[in-house]
């Protein structure tokens, strides 16, 4: 008893040392309990470092036996046997714990590789969609390709894609007004690599290819002179003024190409250069001899063809002005300007020096032009190489929203400084000087001072200008001595828009002179202006060339009663008779296709002293006509690309037309007619 009760404490001192030994040393407890030491042993009787008991060699081997190995504590009651162990148990083998005294042996897990990238046996690249619009050939190479699916390298900003998109799924007929058409090399109304949509180098570099057509027919009834040689073919007649009826062809091909550096309409252009050359071949038939040249023997009809490089220019930016892509740039060559909103002064395509540029974020703009005049080709109207000897100045400056809101106003100031030459036109007949009283070359020295307007005042549109001439003539062959030149033009257009309609209304003078006898020349006379006012081309009296004995009483496209011998080759005369001419009208869009424009004009001369001096006549009545117009503006393809235009208008002589013609013909009509037709195709 007394041994039973020491063994008890001995054996689990021993439990609880093997226990606390194994769990520092990492050992795998396993499912039965620990081996008890050897009966008749104690805790501590083996010496360290003796092998136990079953390794030495005195030792017998222990018996084989089929049956578990019995785990009987001596005094601890019956005996238990272990349960095998069960691999398939969750918990069959409980977890490891992790070694705090050494490193973790091979049994312990390693942790997880991350996923590997996949390999592949090409290049990788995502489906790439087509731009819209013909694109051309990109001149970026590529400088880095795609690595994964996450991101598409795009190094051409302006070919980016855009998925394929049928709106109404009936695959994009032609015609039908679609998104994301694809496009076409010869296709102007979508995006195009020759309309400048996408850079043809780089990504800065643009060009604009543009085909121009111009066909226009004119069949016209005008007073026409006749010669001394019409009695060989209608004798016994005495009439200085023939048959009227004319036509006359003009027909323009113009192929322009613009290289442009910059950014496209995002700011201003870096640098410009613009070339179109031009072609025209022109055709005259009258009814009556030396109207189509002097010699008579050249018929009554004309036929002529010229070429051009009407438009020429290099631009460049010289700077910006602001943070508000305000500029200044720098233009040189052939270039179209226009001194104004409806060109009541100068618009012309010609050589120069342009320096131009905006202010103020765009609210204000500004030009200052010298320009050295090219000779103009009689028939063709075009630019030619040689030399005309005419300074221009012009500088002008425009405000936006100024006062009101929707309101432009503009200041300039121009100069002429035409200098003394003598010229024929290609037709042979005298055009510098005016062959009429004093044919001696002569230096005209002109300043216009100018103040115009273009805008709204709420619904109503407004348009005004006023000119006021002051210089020089130092010998005018009118009045057949210099002239000091004092004179002025005023024109006022307002309109209202009713939905499809818009009336007009406005009122055109020039100062006529009224003594022609003294030095002062008061009759306003232009350089050479194209005015889009009183009906513009539509009306007989602006479209019309009239002749009067040598010299023209009205230019073609023009309002002034100059009285000078050609508008693009003559010099300005400011003696002249003057105009007042009020005007109605209305302009109705019928269709987003058609648009009709009507107008009704009233005629008289400012003063008739210079026209009674130069016919000889004591009394001129001032009232010259009225002059009625309709003009059809037809789009088919509702753009400016196609354009068939058809105007009629004729004049109803007044009192004063009469008295200019009818003391030397018993052939003025009572209407005077004028049709024409024009077709415009553009690429």
């Amino acid at each position: 008893m007394f041994q039973t009760d020491l063994v008890r404490p001995g054996t689990r001192a021993w439990l609880v040392a093997l226990a606390l030994a194994g769990w520092c040393s990492g050992a795998e407890p396993s499912n039965s309990l620990p081996q008890p030491p050897i009966p008749g042993t104690s805790p501590g009787s083996a010496s360290p470092g003796a092998p136990p008991p079953a390794m030495r060699p005195d030792t017998p081997p222990a018996p084989v036996s089929d049956s578990p190995p019995s785990t009987a504590i001596p005094g601890a009651g019956p005996s238990i046997a272990p349960e095998p162990p069960d691999a398939t148990r969750a918990d069959a083998r409980p977890a490891r714990r992790p070694s705090l005294l050494r490193p973790p042996d091979a049994t312990f897990p390693a942790p997880e590789a991350p996923e590997p990238e996949p390999i592949f046996p090409i290049p990788f690249r995502t489906r790439v969609e087509p731009p819209t619009g013909y694109t051309g050939m990109s001149s970026i190479l590529p400088r880095e390709g795609q690595s994964d699916a996450h991101f598409v390298p795009v190094e051409d900003r302006w070919r980016i894609g855009y998925p394929e998109y049928d709106r109404y799924g009936n695959g994009h007929p032609v015609g039908s007004d679609y998104l994301y058409q694809p496009g076409r090399i010869l296709d102007p109304f979508n995006q195009n690599v020759l309309k400048g949509d996408f850079p043809i180098a780089g990504q800065h570099l643009f060009l604009d290819v543009t085909a121009l057509a111009f066909s226009f027919q004119e069949f016209r009834q005008i007073p026409t002179a006749t010669t001394p040689f019409e009695s060989t073919a209608r004798p016994f007649e005495f009439n200085f003024f023939g048959r009227p009826n004319q036509y006359f062809t003009t027909n323009y091909f113009v192929l322009a190409f613009d290289f442009t550096h910059g950014d496209a309409a995002f700011k201003p252009a870096d640098w410009k250069i613009r070339l179109a050359p031009t072609f025209n071949f022109n055709n005259l038939s009258v009814n009556e001899l030396g109207i189509v040249s002097p010699n008579v023997l050249q018929g009554t009809t004309r036929t002529r063809e010229f070429w051009a490089l009407q438009e020429a220019f290099v631009e460049t930016k010289l700077f910006d002005a602001s943070t508000d892509y305000d500029f200044t740039s720098v233009r040189i060559g052939n270039q179209l300007f226009n001194n104004d909103f409806r060109g009541f002064l100068f618009f012309d395509i010609n050589r120069a020096i342009r320096l131009f540029g905006t202010r103020n974020a765009n609210r204000d703009q500004w030009n200052i032009a010298y320009f050295r005049q090219w000779e103009k080709d009689t028939n063709s109207f075009l630019n030619t190489f040689n030399d005309r000897r005419q300074n221009l100045v012009f500088a002008n400056y425009y405000r936006q929203d100024f006062i009101i809101p929707g309101y432009t106003a503009q200041v300039s100031v121009a100069v002429d400084d035409d200098e003394p030459s003598l010229k024929f036109d290609k037709n042979r007949f005298l055009v510098r000087p005016d062959p009429v009283g004093v044919v001696r070359p002569h230096h005209v020295d002109a300043v216009y001072l100018g103040w115009a307007g273009d805008g709204h005042v709420g619904r109503f549109n407004l348009t005004h200008q006023l000119y006021w001439a002051l210089g020089r003539d130092s010998l005018n062959p009118m009045a057949n001595q210099p002239q000091t030149i004092n004179a002025q033009m005023f024109a006022i257009e307002g309109s209202y828009d009713r939905d499809w309609v818009r009336f007009r209304s406005s009122f055109f003078y020039s100062s006529g002179d009224k003594n022609i006898q003294n030095s002062h020349a008061t009759g306003f006379d232009t350089i050479l202006d194209g005015p889009n006012f009183a009906g513009g081309p539509f009306s007989y009296w602006n479209r019309q060339q009239i002749p009067l004995f040598g010299v023209n009483l009205v230019q073609r496209l023009s309002l002034v009663p100059d009285l000078r011998s050609s508008k693009i080759q003559g010099q300005a005369n400011f003696v002249n008779p003057g105009l007042l001419l009020p005007t109605v009208g209305a302009d109705f869009d019928i269709t987003p296709k058609l648009k009709v424009l009507t107008n009704a004009n009233l005629l008289w001369f400012d003063a008739t002293n210079v026209l009674e001096h130069f016919l000889f006549n004591g009394h001129l009545d001032r009232f010259i006509g009225t002059d009625l117009s309709i003009g059809l503006d037809y789009r088919p393809l509702v753009s400016e690309n196609v354009n068939f235009i058809y105007g009629l208008s004729g004049l109803i002589p007044g009192q004063g037309f009469r008295d200019l013609y009818n003391n030397y013909s018993d052939r003025t009509n009572s209407v005077f007619i004028g049709m024409f037709f024009f077709f415009n195709l553009a690429f």
